[in-house]
């Protein structure tokens, strides 16, 4: 008996021998398991282990529950004695179902998602790596959950629960890329970040203003790009070539890491082109097609027949995005992050204008969107100890600049128009996070935005080449926002958790009109306004057994105006003309929801979620006068005055459904379900279907996995959108939708399969290949100015080291 004592004191002592570093392994195969996610609390700090499993585990000496989590496998929770016995060697078990993760986007701090009432679906990266998508749009459109509109091949503008544009937030490592010039139309910003150095990717469906600010109505979307990996020594890389038919696409991507105990660094660079997208060729209609287009010959602009109709001349661009990291351990507690991204295109096509036509005739000659540039600066400082006020502090600083211009001229006008806007965005966050008990937490910050809004015109007359200026899209403009906010999370009993948050914002923006004084008689020069926001959320979950959770919430969101919607002056439409409104003020969104959340022995998983979202003081386009006039000239054409004004409301109604059904040990079955109903306010009082409100749509998905081959094959599919549930707004847009029997628009419904392949040749080599767009349909996504890819074989090799 004497001996047992001494045993255990031997176990003890080897175990602090070697509690610096842990070894996580997958169980079966044993072999080291890389981005294992390890942590304390709830919503703490999280540590990675590297490529050969390790994780340096001191800074949790002598903790009581250290989670170890990561997709495809069960979490374990361990305390530092059990890890001692397990002489610190942690064995994961396959778990096809993830029945749980860590999340970062619902209060800005790592959170298991069985402890969060809101709704949030997040993709990791060995999903993507599969999936293999052209753009980041893609990506997010994989999911199942969100649906997306393209105005053009070098676009994508996610629609989430009735809401698009800037009524959706996005954020990049942390930062706010929403700025001022975010318009209510649809957006392309997402595809600026690389699809190759996303790490993680999190949606939180509903509004999540409390914790992003402004714009956060619909939903948040929260991207992890790639970084140092803080227990990594020496060089890793990795490269990826990527080939497609449907667009001819030629892609490169490399990344390197280095790190030494202290410094760690990784780079990044991609290359994407693309050529012209080639539709399907089965079903669609003859109004899908690309007859003609028009090149310049001779001084001139002629119209050509297209020798191929399917081809969707006038969609090619190409894209560059370079990213650099850099991580410092200051000490055991505290850390540097300094991250720099760069984004830059050629001139990308709107290619729905291109296919515009009046009187029979198409209607411009040229209209692209010119280089998309965006270039991020952000330095992130986290610091770990126990204080009266905090366990953990996080500080990120960020600098944006986003530059992009829109170039037009009109079929056989000598004049061309090129506007171009600049933004200058700067912003600093300070989150903290305090742990009160085992069963309660708070986490708390504050938060500064500013952007510096630049906004010229030219006019260019393509014979002399004689340039001049021309009115400005926007004025210029500076848009400013503080915040403070706070969240409070406990553990009332073991069937019951309770969350609330809440965010005062201040908002100022100031506008100078004198760039357009000579083009527009304005009554006004220039304007200023402030506004005050209040937001917050509340929620509960129940947990009557292990395997069920329901999850009631109800949260607010607010959208403050911008440049965008007080100051644009642009064409929205043949024959119609958006001006200033500088009288608007915020519009706010009231949600309601529950999550229900079923697992049967991890072999089925059930999610059902319902939502009803108001939207009281919504900006929408009405008739205006301009200096007293209801039309104007605008580019030699004379238009409606239009402009934004808080004159509707809003309701969106909705319901998300999801099974997961483990088939085998290696075979799963998945399938997602979205209905929505939107409706808002028209001028007369009566009501029109939401424009951002997609018909119904969603995916079915068979997952085969084994050591070196993981196989998708997936059918998607969406709703018709017949004439008389169409929004009044894209009833107009004709030369975008197919025309049903009575001769008006419509968007009819549609399905399609995709098989995509994943094989382990070797230790250091992956090839991918895919199959889209099965039977080469021919269809247009609801609300899209291109048409769909047909089918599309794509080829991806990657090599490791």
């Amino acid at each position: 008996m004497r001996a047992l004592p001494l045993f255990y004191f031997f176990l003890l002592f080897s175990g602090f021998l070697q509690a610096q570093q842990v070894t996580v392994l997958e169980k079966e195969s044993k072999k080291p398991l890389s981005n294992a996610l390890i942590y304390v609390s709830e919503a703490g700090e999280v540590i990675f282990s590297n490529s050969k499993g390790l994780a340096d585990l001191s800074k949790f000496e002598g903790e009581k529950k250290i989670h170890f989590r990561h997709f495809g496998f069960r979490t374990q929770i361990l305390s530092w004695e059990e890890l001692i016995l397990l002489k610190f060697t942690v064995s994961m078990e396959t778990d096809l179902l993830s029945l749980d993760a860590a999340v970062i986007s619902a209060n800005r701090w790592s959170q298991n998602q069985q402890d969060t009432p809101e709704k949030v679906r997040r993709l990791d990266q060995e999903k993507l790596i599969l999936r293999n998508p052209a753009n980041t749009a893609d990506w997010l459109g994989s999911s199942g959950e969100v649906f997306i509109q393209k105005s053009q091949l070098g676009g994508g503008s996610p629609m989430i629960r009735g809401f698009s544009a800037n009524r959706l937030l996005y954020s990049v490592d942390g930062v706010r890329m929403n700025t001022a010039i975010f318009r209510s139309g649809n957006l392309q910003n997402v595809i600026s970040l690389d699809p190759f150095a996303v790490a993680n990717t999190e949606v939180q469906f509903g509004p999540g203003s409390v914790m992003y600010g402004s714009d956060a109505i619909g939903g948040v979307m929260v991207f992890e790009t790639l970084r140092p990996n803080p227990e990594a020594e020496g060089i890793a890389g990795n490269f990826i070539s990527r080939f497609s038919s449907a667009y001819s696409e030629k892609t490169v991507h490399g990344d390197i890491s280095y790190g030494s105990k202290k410094l760690k660094f990784l780079t990044s660079l991609s290359y994407l082109e693309f050529g012209d997208s080639k539709m399907g060729k089965n079903g669609g209609q003859d109004s899908y097609l690309r007859p003609d287009f028009v090149i310049r010959e001779n001084e001139a602009d002629v119209v050509k027949s297209n020798p191929n109709p399917l081809i969707q001349i006038g969609s090619g661009y190409t894209q560059l995005n370079l990213m650099q990291k850099a991580l410092w351990k200051v000490s055991e507690k505290s850390t540097l992050d300094y991250g720099f991204h760069l984004s830059t295109s050629t001139d990308i096509p709107r290619y729905d204008r291109l296919i515009e036509k009046r009187n029979g005739q198409l209607r411009f000659a040229r209209w692209d969107y010119g280089p998309q540039k965006w270039m991020m600066n952000n330095l992130r400082w986290t610091y770990r100890a126990s204080h009266p006020w905090f366990d953990q502090v996080k500080v990120i600083f960020a600098q944006q600049i986003f530059e992009e211009s829109r170039i037009d001229r009109r079929l056989n006008a000598n004049t061309e128009f090129d506007r171009t806007e600049k933004v200058h965005a700067y912003s600093l966050n300070a989150d903290f996070f305090k742990s009160l008990s085992e069963e309660a937490y708070i986490s708390y910050g504050i938060e500064g935005v500013t952007n510096r809004v630049n906004s010229s015109g030219i006019q260019r007359n393509v014979l002399t080449e004689i340039e001049s200026q021309a009115s400005a899209r926007y004025p210029n403009a500076s848009w400013n926002s503080a915040a403070i906010y706070g969240s409070y999370h406990n553990q009332l009993s073991e069937k019951w958790k309770f969350q609330s948050a809440i965010r005062y914002n201040f908002t100022e923006l100031t506008a100078d009109f004198s760039n357009n004084a000579a083009f527009f008689r304005l009554p006004f020069s220039e304007s200023k306004e402030n506004h005050h926001s209040l937001t917050g959320n509340l929620g509960l979950i129940f947990t009557p057994e292990p395997s069920l959770s329901i999850s009631p919430l109800i949260s607010t969101g607010f959208r403050a105006p911008n440049v965008d919607d007080i100051g644009k002056i642009f064409d929205s439409a043949p024959g119609a003309v958006i001006v200033p409104n500088p009288q608007l003020v915020p519009e706010y969104a009231y949600n309601a929801e529950i999550n229900i959340n079923k697992h049967f022995e991890n072999k089925l998983k059930l999610d059902l979620t319902g939502y009803y979202t108001y939207l009281d003081k919504a900006m929408v386009r009405r008739p205006f006068t301009l200096d007293g006039k209801s039309e104007v000239l605008y580019e030699g054409e004379l238009s409606e005055v239009l402009a934004l004004q808080n004159a509707a409301f809003a309701n969106v109604s909705g319901i998300q459904a999801g099974i997961e059904f483990a088939l085998s040990k290696n075979l799963i079955f998945t399938s997602r379900y979205n209905w929505q109903k939107g409706k808002e306010e028209l001028e007369n009082g009566s009501q029109s279907p939401s424009r951002h409100a997609p018909p119904s749509f969603g995916l079915s998905r068979i997952s085969y996995s084994s050591s070196k081959l993981r196989v998708e094959f997936t059918s998607q599919y969406s709703g018709e959108r017949s004439f008389k549930e169409m929004p009044e707004e894209e009833k107009a847009k004709t030369f975008i939708y197919a025309t049903d029997a009575n001769g008006n628009p419509y968007s009819p419904s549609w399905i399609i399969f995709n098989l995509t392949a994943n094989y382990q040749v070797l230790s250091f080599l992956q090839v991918n290949f895919g199959i889209e767009n099965l039977t080469d349909q021919q269809y247009r996504p609801y609300s899209s100015g291109i048409v769909a890819p047909g089918r599309n074989f794509s080829l991806s090799l990657k090599a490791s080291f």
